[in-house]
């Protein structure tokens, strides 16, 4: 099935007939130079859109389906069966909006967590090391990405008061989500997941990204040290700066920036010319993030294309970053935990669910600054 836009098939689309017409009342063709930008124009807009977030970590696969390896693409994404949980959930969104839960981990959703017996997940055997509410508005012409700190001290369903990312491991996605609904009373559309090893290959096939640093530190866990200023990554070490947690200023919190500076730096390379004119980069790019996620079973490749489609004029300034308002670390026992600041973080949850998060953010701040990390 064509791809093309209306504006490319009548561009490209002559009169009928084995030749060009030349009467009288016959459209005159675009100048070639003309129609090879346009067609430029229109592969870099399939290419921004397809680097949001979980936007980067769902959206670049959402526009690689809209390219002539669709089939191929849309195949390497896992659908993950009985995702969402049963029982009582939280009404509709407003209208037009979506809310995606979105994970990372060192494996893959369904790779290492499916038991023996049928049980899907094996209780105890991975956590989320990243927590993601990706919030959509009906326009689309923003994304909102709100990072929830793995340590957060909540309530899961059925095991009490534990961190929030202990619910993925006791119950997999139905439980996690069930845990988020709860707390921000938001209902979660779909889930996705990455696996965090499919950084390195999307960053090599970008042919690294650059981040900037504030001040030198060193991981002594890895034996490397950041320099401050500008540091260029490649996949190898593209890992160890998202995963990096000990000897940061602000531990956890600083690997979310970390995290979500990362994800801006990808927006960004991915964006530049070289990778939208270089068919071989971008198929490279799109197979390994591809390859590297997993979604509910009820996302379908036409949801993920009129996705796409919806979100074709988001730019990476359209994208924000937040963390869930806490009152940082605390002790629970011998565990080390995040509380979080319920009443703030009411008022956000509540602008999700309204549709308001812009109005909030006008109101109360929270934007992550993440142009320079520690």
């Amino acid at each position: 099935m064509s791809t093309r836009s209306p504006q490319e098939s009548s561009a490209s689309a002559g009169p009928s007939g084995d030749g060009p017409d030349t009467g009288e009342g016959t459209a005159i063709a675009e100048p070639p130079e003309q129609a090879a930008r346009a067609r430029r124009r229109q592969r870099r807009r399939r290419v921004l859109l397809a680097v949001l977030v979980f936007v980067v970590l769902i959206a670049l696969g959402l526009g690689g389906l809209l390219w002539q390896r669709q089939a191929s693409y849309n195949g390497n994404i896992d659908r993950l069966p009985g995702t969402m949980p049963t029982g009582p959930r939280p009404g509709p969104n407003v209208v037009g909006t979506e809310n995606w839960l979105l994970v990372g981990s060192d494996t893959r959703v369904e790779a290492h967590t499916t038991g023996e017996g049928g049980q899907l997940w094996k209780p105890g055997q991975q956590r989320s090391d990243t927590l993601m509410l990706l919030h959509l508005p009906a326009e689309r012409d923003k994304a909102y990405v709100i990072s929830i700190p793995r340590d957060s001290w909540v309530p899961v369903p059925g095991y009490g008061t534990q961190k929030i990312n202990a619910a993925f491991s006791y119950g997999g996605p139905p439980l996690l989500i069930q845990t988020v609904e709860s707390l921000t009373g938001v209902r979660i559309d779909h889930f996705g997941a990455i696996d965090f090893n499919g950084f390195k290959d999307m960053t090599d096939a970008l042919g690294g990204v650059d981040v900037h640093i504030a001040e030198t530190v060193s991981d002594p866990k890895n034996n490397i040290t950041w320099q401050a200023g500008k540091n260029h990554l490649d996949g190898d070490k593209a890992l160890l700066f998202v995963r990096q947690r000990y000897n940061l200023p602000n531990g956890d919190f600083d690997r979310i920036k970390r995290q979500q500076a990362f994800l801006r730096a990808v927006t960004q390379k991915a964006a530049e010319g070289g990778t939208v004119t270089n068919p071989l980069k971008l198929d490279r790019f799109l197979s390994a993030f591809t390859k590297s996620i997993s979604v509910d079973e009820s996302v379908s490749a036409g949801d993920l294309r009129s996705l796409a489609l919806s979100m074709r004029n988001v730019r990476g300034s359209d994208i924000t970053f937040m963390t869930v308002p806490n009152k940082g670390p605390a002790a629970r026992g011998r565990q080390s935990v995040v509380l979080l600041d319920d009443a703030k973080a009411k008022l956000l949850y509540e602008a999700v669910r309204g549709a308001e998060v812009a109005e909030y953010v006008k109101e109360h701040g929270g934007a992550n600054s993440v142009g320079k990390v520690s």
